[in-house]
């Protein structure tokens, strides 16, 4: 197998990450492979044994820097500073045929630091579930982390019963998040946050000179991303700090689903309660996602208190934003060309 390893992550100072391999499964198969993406990002495989044994972590392909995250983020509003990848590693990094760096990351690659009491483990549905939406997210032209390979561990996973265990190889442009931000942010670490930033900056928004500038970015590709979920009824039922990606990539495919009916206060999260994150309340929950990002990036700015006022005025600006994505969403699903407030109005009354 050749796969084409230009790792950058893995160089950034080690409290970011923590260097380490897989645990070992006992039995890897080959579920499924997607060849045209495997081709796309200059991964020569043929073999499913060897793809099995590289895509559950029992071998390590040459080139490969495997490693677990550092971030934090808030779960449904609350604050959690220790997060981290409890599961996964990243396994390194590939150039595309279009000069697109892109993450190769293993989901279900057993336990890391990160892993509190968790087993590290992911069973099949999930897996064969993420492969299958985040593939058909990415062929409905939105934004979305990928799924190069899922295979079967041969191995019990134990939840409320005994489970088939699998490994899905997740493709991302990259895995910096809110929470990643939010990890520096939290312990103080100026000089980690300013790393932080001019990596994200010179993999993401290289034209950003400024934390103003990187932040509208973001702002932007998040209130794209919001209008496209809007409109093909998408929730993705966990809009953590920790699951909303800097480069404006829906990531983490949990409780998600579809609406076959409109109802605005939709939700599939068994755990989602009060409905934070319904269908309706998405496109508020990005901005409150931005706001905790502004904040995390306050200290890189000379001053701060300057910095609190146009950040605001940035995150304040989000709500219309994300409206005229919207609009421009339900225009083209009508056939409106030119869209007036008359249009915008029978979009919403539909």
């Amino acid at each position: 197998m050749q796969i084409p390893f230009d790792n950058t992550y893995a160089n950034l100072p080690t409290h970011f990450h923590h260097m380490q391999g897989a645990e070992p499964v006992s039995n890897p198969a080959l579920i499924v492979w997607n060849s045209d993406l495997a081709r796309e990002l200059g991964i020569v495989a043929q073999d499913k044994t060897e793809i099995a044994g590289v895509f559950s972590g029992n071998q390590t392909a040459n080139g490969s820097a495997p490693l677990a995250q550092a971030y934090s983020g808030h779960q449904f509003g609350y604050f959690n500073p220790q997060l981290g990848d409890g599961r996964a590693l990243l396994l390194g990094e590939v150039i595309d045929q279009s000069g697109t760096r892109f993450d190769i990351q293993l989901k279900g690659s057993g336990r890391t630091p990160f892993s509190r009491r968790g087993d590290g483990r992911a069973w099949l549905g999930p897996v064969l579930r993420e492969y299958l939406v985040s593939e058909a997210m990415h062929a409905m032209d939105i934004p979305t982390t990928r799924a190069l390979a899922a295979v079967s561990s041969g191995d019990p996973v134990y939840r409320e019963t005994i489970l088939p265990g699998a490994v899905l190889t997740r493709i991302a442009r990259s895995h910096l998040r809110v929470g990643t931000f939010q990890y520096f942010a939290h312990r103080r670490d100026i000089e980690g946050l300013q790393t932080l930033f001019t990596y994200a900056r010179d993999r993401h928004y290289p034209d950003a000179e400024t934390p103003l500038d990187f932040l509208n970015c973001v702002i932007a590709a998040q209130a794209r991303l919001i209008a496209k979920w809007m409109g093909i009824g998408f929730i993705h039922g966990v809009m953590n700090t920790d699951n909303c990606s800097i480069s404006g990539e829906t990531i983490d495919y949990g409780p998600c689903a579809f609406m076959d009916a409109y109802h605005p206060m939709c939700v599939f999260s068994s755990i989602d309660q009060q409905a934070r994150y319904a269908y309706a309340n998405q496109p508020d929950i990005i901005v409150w996602n931005m706001a905790q990002l502004a904040t995390s990036m306050v200290p890189l700015m000379p001053d701060q208190e300057d910095s609190v006022k146009v950040f605001t005025e940035a995150i304040h600006a989000m709500p219309q934003m994300i409206q005229k994505e919207w609009i421009t969403v339900f225009a083209a699903k009508l056939g409106v060309a030119e869209v007036t407030e008359t249009d915008a109005q029978l979009a919403r009354d539909l």
